[in-house]
């Protein structure tokens, strides 16, 4: 076989004609020059851990489809929160796996001011006021079927899902949560919680909305969390986004705006990092994703199995939202993160 070898062109241009002397690598060669141009940071403040929580005492219940994420006893989650609050994470966002024989078709529980969410809300901020608390108002955890809303008919009916979601809110704001966060997607929730809100003196609760939550496969372990996965009858995609369209999350997020939301929130992450780039630049609001437990899972998964370096991958998913726009993430790996981040 003959070798082949490749012939200089006549008057081949030289590295420093071609770039004209702009060698794009001379600030990548040493570690402090990379630290001295490096355009996005992450950091502690960035983060919000999401929790689950259950009945009882002492539970710590290990959830298979989130390695290293488990299901805890409010005596449990008190202590992890003052754990969080001592790595300087600033807010824990908190979902209850209720007991099967609490939940109706109407999601009834959400509205008892002793649920294990609002009970979880009242401890956590009587032990550590200074870490902010981020309730979701939807009925998902609370209902027989699994469905974010009330369900009629085989419909998820919309007004009567909002006026209940909004009482749930202001109960939910009555026991100390900073912030509600609905994730229902039902048309009109966030103003109707605004009006409900301020009429009961919450002024100063803030809206996060989940202006953008999305018809994804990405939910499936969250699902395992709260106790939903085998109970969903059906899908979601009458009330989320279809995951093909982003000018139709524009304007949701722009709705939303309109009707009283503080933050707007991306549902899920990385697979939607454009959306959270276009909501950003179009409206300067407080911008925030949530990688989600699907996420979570896959970059864990691949990370036991050898197939990626775990911590490495971690950081740099997390990283992304931040060059994607967001101003927080909420994410499983808060603790493991601000941990390496303190060290």
């Amino acid at each position: 076989m003959n070798k082949f070898t490749p012939t200089k062109p006549a008057g081949a241009r030289s590295v420093d004609d071609i770039t004209g002397s702009r060698r794009l690598r001379r600030m990548r060669k040493a570690d402090w020059s990379r630290r001295l141009v490096q355009e996005n940071r992450l950091t502690v403040d960035d983060l919000i851990w999401p929790i689950f929580v259950v009945d009882g005492k002492n539970v710590r219940e290990p959830i298979a489809a989130m390695p290293g994420v488990f299901r805890l006893s409010i005596d449990l989650a008190v202590k992890e929160a003052e754990r969080a609050a001592k790595l300087g994470i600033p807010a824990l966002a908190t979902f209850p796996n209720v007991d099967i024989a609490l939940r109706d078709q109407t999601g009834s529980h959400i509205l008892d001011p002793d649920n294990v969410i609002n009970r979880a809300t009242r401890a956590i901020k009587d032990a550590v006021p200074e870490i902010g608390i981020i309730t979701d108002a939807a009925l998902d955890p609370f209902t027989s079927h699994g469905h974010d809303g009330i369900l009629r008919d085989g419909i998820i009916v919309n007004d009567e899902t909002v006026e209940q979601v909004t009482a749930a809110a202001v109960i939910q704001a009555a026991a100390g949560a900073d912030i509600i966060a609905p994730s229902d997607m039902m048309d009109g929730r966030i103003g109707a919680i605004r009006d409900a809100l301020d009429a009961n003196g919450f002024q100063d609760v803030a809206i996060m909305s989940y202006a953008t939550k999305f018809a994804s496969a990405f939910y499936g372990p969250y699902r395992e969390a709260v106790g939903t996965a085998g109970l969903l009858k059906g899908d979601k995609k009458t009330y989320y986004i279809d995951h093909a369209n982003s000018d139709e999350a524009v304007r949701e997020a722009e709705q939303d705006i309109a009707e009283g939301a503080d933050m707007l929130m991306v549902k899920p992450g990385l697979p939607y990092l454009d959306i959270i780039r276009r909501l950003k630049d179009e409206f300067q609001m407080p911008t925030f994703a949530y990688q989600v437990s699907g996420e979570y899972s896959m970059i864990k998964a691949a990370a036991a199995n050898g197939w990626i370096d775990g911590e490495k991958a971690m950081l740099e998913s997390l990283l992304a939202f931040k060059r994607a726009g967001c101003d927080g993430i909420l994410t499983y790996f808060a603790p493991e993160v601000a941990t390496m981040l303190k060290e």
